[in-house]
């Protein structure tokens, strides 16, 4: 599968939250009156401020992931009356999302909000969009130069990686001897070495566990429930499974059932609603998963119409809002999972 397709985006959490404005003070109540003035902008909330128009240029839904940053963005926008959302048709061809940002641009909307099929490929115009006066958020995948973005908000891919072997490590720490396999994405993706690097690391602080076998599928469910019966054929016993992303790990556990294995614990990765369902069961293998939430795009809404309104982010003193914004991955288990269903994605 080609790095630019929209698998390749995938894959920390809730989005930006509204407030109280920020704004320095002063009080006649003799109490309050020595007290130290707040420095900073006024902050985003939600009382309708000045109209903003939000250009989304966002990914073609061939994944739950992917589908999940379209609906968020759409939906975050309808919270706000004085956000206009204009769309464009979802890609992941390089040449037309180029050409679907350009118009964006050339509609003269307020502020961007991009998740590139290619952030190198996009670059030129996000660059373009920038010397034109309209300030771009860039989701997830990142452009290659800072200077195509006013803000970055995306995920944690070594987080997720790092979280996800922490987790398995606390569960088999006293075990004298235990066995680990990985059910990785698409290996020639930055974001696959990344987790897999994190879990790797993570790893190194439990010396009795052993990293026995490592697999690469494609992010879908066929792919996942493919390479997942090569794993258990190859390994007869394992204690843990971790698997980079809950749509393939639709097709493992769909292997895993298949062959009657139920020996070790799996984690998963993204924070699917199925994954949430099966957690909350506690009826199968799949004990947790590494959270890499679609609300950040959501959060690039929060960030985009505070940037249209000139205002900063609600909790912080700043006049800005940040230049990056890198979102937590959460471990979901059984005793938090009515927490994070909400966020859940289909």
């Amino acid at each position: 599968m080609p790095q630019t397709s929209r698998r390749g985006l995938l894959f920390g959490t809730a989005a930006v939250s509204a407030g109280a404005l920020l704004t320095a003070c002063t009080s006649n109540d003799p109490k309050e009156k020595d007290a130290p003035a707040q420095s900073g902008a006024p902050a985003a909330d939600d009382k309708p401020g000045k109209p903003v128009t939000i250009g989304f240029a966002g990914p073609q839904a061939d994944h739950g992931w992917l589908n999940a940053i379209n609906e968020q963005a759409r939906s975050r926008a309808k919270k706000y009356s004085e956000v206009t959302l204009e769309t464009t048709e979802g890609s992941n061809d390089t040449a037309a999302q180029i050409g679907q940002v350009k118009t964006l641009i050339n509609k003269k909307v307020d502020v961007l909000v991009v998740l590139p099929a290619d952030g190198k490929a996009l670059t030129q115009v996000g660059l373009e969009a920038m010397r034109a006066g309209i300030p771009v958020i860039n989701l997830d995948r990142v452009f290659a130069s800072p200077q195509a973005y006013r803000c970055w908000v995306g995920g944690d891919n070594y987080g997720m990686g790092l979280n996800a072997g922490t987790y398995i490590g606390e569960q088999l720490k006293d075990r004298k001897s235990a066995k680990v396999v990985e059910l990785a994405g698409i290996d020639n993706l930055e974001l696959t070495k990344q987790r897999s690097k994190g879990f790797a690391d993570a790893l190194k602080n439990y010396p009795n566990i052993e990293l026995v076998a490592r697999q690469a599928a494609e992010f879908t469910v066929e792919s996942g429930q493919a390479k997942m019966a090569q794993l258990l054929q190859a390994q007869k016993k394992f204690d843990a499974l971790w698997n980079h992303d809950d749509d393939q790990g639709v097709g493992a556990l769909r292997a895993i059932q298949q062959a009657g294995r139920d020996e070790f614990l799996m984690v998963g990765g993204a924070g699917a609603k199925s994954a949430m369902d099966a957690i909350k069961a506690d009826n199968s293998v799949l004990k947790a998963t590494v959270l890499y939430p679609p609300t950040m795009a959501a959060s690039a809404i929060d960030l985009a119409r505070a940037l249209g309104q000139s205002k900063g982010v609600s909790g912080l003193s700043e006049l800005e809002i940040p230049t990056s914004l890198t979102l937590y991955s959460a471990v979901v288990t059984k005793d938090n999972v009515d927490q994070y269903l909400p966020t859940g994605f289909n």
